[in-house]
């Protein structure tokens, strides 16, 4: 019998893989591999995004672990004011007595609350917008982009101000300052990318198939925009955290909740900046920075597994060095 009468044998020979039971070569290995299992083990094997993720853990589990680390109310005089690191107290006292370690190990809970919230409901917002004005028509696009456009020339600062000095004070009050601010600018990023989209041939076919409008923005549309989806949500959470500590900085916030925003707050109240009280303001602006750089390894890292333009060889080439060719070693047998 010919190669050409046994189309398995054929399909053994020309693609290199072992045929399906219809006789035809069955799918490689590589191409059943995508999804988020390969976006997963390729930022596990980013440098970057492996550190920010280590950097994030240690300040989660810190914040957890608050009542073990430095159990009871760490607003407490435990200690004589003013005094430099030492064995006792490891990052010193503040002015009034307090202990500057558990100021900030239970300002973790705070901080990262209020910076994970805003997160993730500013990018749901601005996904929800994104999404319907890229599918829903030219109506509502023009309506929510104006509404959009609206928000981003607002002045940031002075709308946070605003807000938070005629809104009673709160954690919930600090969130939803911080969403009505900061949601636009995701909204306009995930526009574009869900405009990108619209145009794809799997969108056309959802739709002549009959799929609701609600199905094909969030069962086709938005499994496409994940990396673009997971980079918003980093920049939101940052924004989210160094929004928080700014408005308690100013006073604005609420001042009766232990976070890192108030440790400067009270710090820059109590004369640490003028006395050269560095073991107070340093940790919590350490730890906010700290915070905003691990993010930051980790959206550059989903940047470089997403993005083919951004990955680095794995191996250095040079301009007079051969094309490597990989060739199937059935093919070479065969040869």
């Amino acid at each position: 019998m010919s190669l050409a009468q046994d189309p398995r044998a054929l399909a053994e020979l020309e693609f290199g893989t072992p045929p399906g039971p219809d006789g035809h070569p069955a799918a490689p290995q590589a191409s059943r591999r995508r999804g988020g299992g390969g976006a997963l083990r390729g930022l596990l094997a980013n440098g970057k995004a492996v550190a920010g993720v280590i950097i994030l853990l240690l300040f989660i589990a810190t914040a957890l672990l608050a009542p073990v680390i430095a159990p009871g109310d760490p607003t407490l005089i435990q200690g004589i004011g003013s005094q430099p690191p030492s064995a006792e107290h490891w990052l010193g006292t503040t002015a009034k007595g307090q202990d500057v370690l558990a100021l900030n190990v239970w300002g973790a809970r705070s901080s990262l609350f209020v910076g994970f919230t805003v997160g993730v409901a500013a990018v749901l917002v601005g996904l929800l917008v994104g999404l319907a004005s890229a599918y829903l028509g030219r109506a509502v696009d023009n309506l929510l982009s104006l509404v959009t456009n609206v928000f981003l020339l607002l002045p940031g600062l002075p709308l946070l101000v605003i807000l938070a000095a005629f809104l009673p004070q709160g954690l919930g009050t600090v969130i939803l300052v911080l969403v009505i601010t900061g949601w636009a600018g995701s909204a306009r990023v995930l526009r574009s990318q869900a405009m990108s989209i619209r145009g794809k041939d799997f969108v056309a076919a959802a739709q002549v198939t009959g799929e609701s409008a609600l199905r094909i923005m969030f069962r086709e549309m938005l499994p496409n925009m994940a990396s673009i989806v997971m980079s918003t949500f980093l920049a939101c959470v940052i924004f989210g955290i160094g929004a928080q500590a700014g408005l308690e900085f100013l006073g604005l916030g609420d001042i009766s909740t232990v976070s890192w925003g108030t440790n400067l707050y009270w710090a820059s109240n109590d004369g640490a900046l003028l006395t050269g009280a560095w073991w107070v303001f340093v940790p919590p602006g350490v730890c906010i920075a700290l915070v905003a750089f691990a993010l930051a390894l980790v959206n550059y890292g989903v940047d470089e597994t997403t993005n083919p333009r951004l990955r680095r060889p794995r191996r250095r080439t040079t301009p007079d060095a051969p094309t490597r060719v990989a060739t199937s070693p059935r093919k070479e047998a065969s040869a």
